[in-house]
């Protein structure tokens, strides 16, 4: 069984939802992030989104844009993302890793040669934010030679008439987008989210889990009452960010990954 689905099983089996964490890779530094990642799985996450820090992230808020800026600015760059996943998968042969990456990054490195390299580093699939499916012709073979999932996204605004074409193709899980607009954490989630999420989870062949927006322990569990999974990137960026040190980052980032698991159990 492959990493993302087992993970889902396994959670099934225990009755609780997965913690998926986005991570601004390089944000301050690569440093950070190789003591970072294991630290939030042993806080509790399921599955690790590697973010790939972009001059452009048009989807991302404020937040996240700051994050890759910072990490831009630190020289990080994908064969360095490669080559860190890689040492931490030898570390953790279990947990689901996941390439969170805008297209032109991909085009650049290669499609091929990233589809390789991932495979062979420990990634379980991409999240290409700015690829839609009618155009992922050279994506979605190259990730099939070499076993890798390429996951969607949904959004409250994606025509109803468009859903099929994306659930019919999807692998892994589904990203149910919770808001419109650009990432980054919300006081408050969509009334009609528990709706949205029924539906889409009745016509997926894989699990879904919701993001964008998600900040505090009881958002969490309200959208894990509707969802497979939870994903949170801002508010665990925000809070680093407010700890000041390296050293209180860490430790706060901990604490909103615990209490974020526990909500979900």
């Amino acid at each position: 069984m492959k990493r993302i689905d087992r993970m889902f099983a396994e959670c099934r089996a225990q009755q609780r939802r997965a913690l998926i964490v986005f991570v601004s890779v390089g944000d301050p530094s690569l440093k950070f992030t190789r003591k970072l990642v294991p630290a939030l799985i042993d806080s509790g996450a399921d599955l690790v989104e590697f973010g790939v820090p972009f001059s452009d992230p048009m989807a991302d808020g404020p937040t996240i844009q700051a994050a890759s800026e910072r990490a831009l600015k630190s020289g990080v760059n994908l064969p360095q993302i490669m080559d860190l996943i890689g040492n931490l998968r030898v570390d953790f042969p279990r947990t689901p890793f996941v390439l969170f990456s805008y297209y032109n990054l991909i085009l650049q490195y290669g499609v091929e040669r990233l589809a390789a390299d991932s495979a062979e580093r420990g990634v379980d699939g991409w999240l290409v934010v700015d690829l839609p499916p009618e155009e992922d012709q050279e994506v979605r073979p190259a990730l099939a030679r070499h076993g890798l999932a390429k996951i969607p996204l949904l959004a409250p605004n994606t025509p109803p008439e468009r859903w099929p074409l994306i659930l019919e193709q999807a692998q892994g899980f589904v990203y149910y987008i919770t808001v419109t607009g650009v990432t980054g954490a919300r006081t408050k989630l969509p009334a009609d989210l528990a709706r949205q999420l029924s539906r889409i989870r009745t016509g997926s062949p894989v699990p879904v889990a919701a993001g964008f927006g998600v900040s505090t322990a009881q958002q969490a569990r309200t959208v894990g009452e509707h969802a497979d999974g939870v994903i949170v990137g801002s508010r665990l960026i925000n809070v680093m960010q407010e700890a000041g040190t390296q050293k209180k980052a860490m430790a706060a980032a901990c604490r909103l990954v615990r209490e974020l698991a526990a909500a979900l159990r």
